[in-house]
Formats: C-alpha cells, structure tokens, sequence
C-alpha cells in the first residue's frame, strides 16, 4: 500500500488548472456514474463514487481478485489515491493498458464463446467469496493479444442478501444470444451488434426461432421465458429487482444459472462452413521458392527496428503476422474473411500463443466507423491507435476491383496513418486478378504497375522492391517521406 501512497502522490494536483491540461475523459465512459475512466500522459485512470470505492476494497481483498490478476484474466488495477469525505470521487484506481481496444462485432465466434466463458468463470469466482457482477457488456471484455482479459473492476460488487443477478438479461442480449445466432441459424452476429450497443432483445431472437428451435439446448429457457418476462414486466411500474429480493432471491439460484449457462455456452459451435480463403495456408497462387522469397523480403523488411504497433491488413490465416511479431511489440491482423480469423485464432490460442497478435474481423471496406453518442463512444480504426508498419499483402487487388476503391485513394489512406507499408501489387496478368476482371476488362484504368508505383512513390520513400512470380507481382517496402 505504500508504495500505492506513494503514486497517489504524484495525483494529488490532478484536480488543479494546469494539471488538468493533460486529463482526457473516455467517451464511453459516461454509462457508469460511479466509475468515470480518463487519462492522464497515457496512464489509464479511474475514479470512483464512494459505493464504488468500498467496492474496490473488497474486490481488493479477495482471493480470486489477485489470483485472476495473476493469470491474466483481469485486468491489474491498484489504488492510487483516496479523497476525503464528501467529495463527488472518493478514490481514483488505475489500470494496466491494453494494447489495442476491439469491439465484440470485431471478433469471431469463438473469440466471443471465450469472452463469455471468461465472465461466467469471473461471475463464479465472485459468488464464492460475496460478490458479484451488477452488469454482464461484452464490452467490458478485451484482449491482450489471443487472450481476453475483463477490464471493468467497477462492475463487481459486493452481493446483498436476497438480491438477483441483474446482468443475466445483459448477458443473454450481448453473449448469449449471439453465440446461438450463428450456431443454430447461420447468422452472422456482428452486423447485429454493431448495429446495436445493447445487443439482441428476447423478444427480437425470440422471433428468429423457428419451431423446431425450441428443441434446441437454451432456447426455451434463456430465449422463450426471457421474452415472456419482458413483456409481461413492460411498461409496468413494478420494481422487479426489489420482489426478488424480498422473495428471498437465494445465490445458489444464481450460481446454478451460471452453471448452466457455462454449459450451454460451452456446447455452442458454429456451422461447419468454409469460406474461400479459410485455408489460405495450403490455396496461396505461390510454389514454395517464390512463396519463401516473399517471406524473406517481408522479414527483413520487419527487421530493420522494432515496431511499437504494426498492422496486417488481409492477414488471412496470419502467416505474415507471426514473421512481423518477431519485430514488433504488437501486431493487430485483420481480415474481412471470418472462419480464416477464425482458423487463425483456434490454432494460436491452442499452440499457447505469444499475446502480441490480435487477430480480428473487419472489412477494409466497410470498417468499424466512429460511432455511439457523439460519434466518440466506439472508435474507428486510426482513432484507437495508429500503425508504425502496414502489411498489405495480395491485399490491393480486393480493395480495387472487389470493393471498387480508387487506387489513389486506398494509398492516401495509408500515407495519413503515418505508416511504413509492405505492400504487394498483383499485376493484371496474374491469374488471380484475371479472375476478378472477368467480364469487365474495360474498368479500372488506374490498376496497372506503373501507375501504381508512381502514385506510391509519391506518397512514400520506397526503399526496397522485388519482382515474384516472374514479374506478375511485385512487392515493395516503403516509408513516409519525413523518415
């Protein structure tokens, strides 16, 4: 505790004029009135409301609190500073940074099955020492590279006597019912989630279930009783919190509910269907010689220093990520393909992974915007943090023809990120874009090497390129001009 006192120090001119000056407020962070995040020269800090404070200490205290800590799966947090009585924040935590902040409607189904499995674990090891969660966000799950790691310490509280698991329906709405979207249907959850912060209603996956889905693990229960409950309490003035605690809501009611569900949510899988490159790492157009020629030119372009925060855009099954984690301190892979993230993930969080690649779904395209209230809440791709090294590999064929973006336009992007680019043309000879250019040969005047090249050379300082594949395509490493 000491040496907490001794940081609080440091905090204790937070409140003044000058101070003030470097303290940035998190967006999101007005949905907890008693917990408020903002920083502070990069330090992630928290205040709490009185209630909130006597919270911590208990959590503090506990044995799970350390033990989760310690293997990762809660975020580490310690106090920094106590305020006297009567001031609005009675104390300010701080927490360990995550490296990059994702968004459940970024990640696959297993990734959002293991957030879940996380908070019941988490939900579990409270109830047995007096606590429990007040809310159930995916939100409040994020990742240190294949790991998930619950960063809300707010949210546990001490468990009164009698009282519910009121972040059951919040659970069902932001884990549960997703999860059994796309297993049962085939549906993919994130448009629905990115459409909505607070996820699927009862009532909405209620409507989606056929008939023969009642048979089908959870959905009579979770799905069909929740949404009679919910209209049946709609509009009504009742206080249902308050009836089940004077029923005597028991805890052994909610730690079998936790059960259950970690059973069901275990049990979950999505269908077995493959998309088109799923299986990248046996279907790329290379033999094996040019294959390792693109490998080499991608290493020792990664090598030349180390990169706080790198990108791989098209990432595929991450082949290419893995090279560039060698030299950087985390890599972000996004693809828009989402059972090859979806390999990449299983195969890395099985091998015992490094923690320094996060592998998320997202469509260069169509990528998370800016959005929630203000437009601040949810960050878009830059806001969050931007790359000091881009992978584009077998990438710019997709974003011109597929997506129909200007050439022009994809590498301004690129130049306004700030990045250094390894960054692979596919010529139009190439069988791949042959494929793509079917039927409509007279679009696309822009995409042609030599064009490409002078627009990138006048964006970036190429510094390196090499010819594969007997000149169809040729990749180059280049940086902003300024380096």
């Amino acid at each position: 505790m000491s040496e907490a006192i001794e940081r609080g120090a440091a905090l204790k001119t937070i409140d003044t004029p000058a101070a003030t000056d470097s303290i940035q407020d998190e967006p999101s962070s007005y949905r907890d009135r008693n917990g408020s995040v903002f920083y502070d020269h990069g330090r992630v800090l928290r205040r709490l409301s009185a209630k909130a404070a006597a919270d911590w200490e208990a959590l503090s205290k506990s044995e799970f609190f350390g033990r989760s800590v310690q293997d990762g799966k809660l975020i580490g947090t310690e106090l920094v500073e106590t305020r006297a009585p009567g001031e609005r924040w009675a104390a300010i935590v701080e927490h360990e940074r995550v490296p990059f902040i994702s968004y459940p409607y970024e990640w696959t189904f297993g990734q959002l099955k293991d957030a879940a499995l996380l908070h019941l674990e988490l939900m579990r090891a409270a109830l047995d020492e007096g606590m429990i969660l007040k809310d159930s966000s995916a939100y409040n799950v994020q990742w240190r590279g294949m790991h998930p790691v619950f960063i809300d310490t707010p949210s546990f509280e001490i468990l009164r006597k009698g009282e519910p698991w009121v972040g059951y329906r919040q659970f069902c709405e932001l884990f549960l019912y997703p999860l059994m979207l796309q297993a049962y249907k085939g549906l993919d959850f994130k448009p629905f989630l990115r459409g909505r912060i607070d996820g699927i209603s009862a009532d909405e996956m209620r409507r989606m279930m056929s008939a023969r889905d009642m048979a089908r693990s959870g959905v009579l229960l979770h799905v069909v009783a929740q949404s009679a409950l919910q209209r049946r309490y709609s509009g009504s003035a009742s206080n249902v919190r308050g009836a089940l605690a004077e029923a005597g809501f028991d805890k052994r009611l909610i730690e079998s509910n936790v059960s259950k569900l970690t059973k069901l949510v275990r049990g979950l899988d999505p269908p077995g269907t493959e998309t088109e490159w799923s299986d990248y790492d046996k279907t790329h157009s290379y033999d094996e010689v040019e294959f390792q020629r693109k490998i080499a030119f991608v290493r020792n372009a990664a090598a030349g220093r180390r990169w706080k925060l790198a990108w791989d855009l098209g990432c595929n099954t991450g082949t290419f990520s893995r090279i560039v984690a060698e030299h950087a301190d985390y890599v972000v892979a996004m693809d828009g393909d989402w059972m090859a993230i979806e390999h990449f993930y299983q195969r890395e969080r099985a091998g015992d992974a490094r923690s320094s690649i996060l592998p998320l779904v997202i469509n260069l395209a169509d990528s998370s915007p800016n959005q929630g209230w203000r437009g601040a809440e949810r960050k878009g791709l830059a806001e969050r943090g931007r790359p000091e090294l881009t992978l584009c590999l077998a990438l710019i064929h997709h974003i011109v023809i597929s997506a129909n973006i200007p050439l022009a336009s994809f590498l301004d992007w690129l130049k306004e990120l700030g990045t250094a680019v390894v960054i692979e043309f596919v010529g139009r000879d190439d069988e791949m874009v042959k494929t793509l250019l079917a039927n409509r040969e007279d679009q696309y005047d822009d995409y042609h090497p030599d064009i490409f090249e002078a627009l990138l050379g006048e964006r970036f300082a190429i510094r390196d390129r090499q010819d594969l594949k007997g000149g169809k395509r040729t990749i180059y490493f280049a940086e902003p001009h300024s380096r």
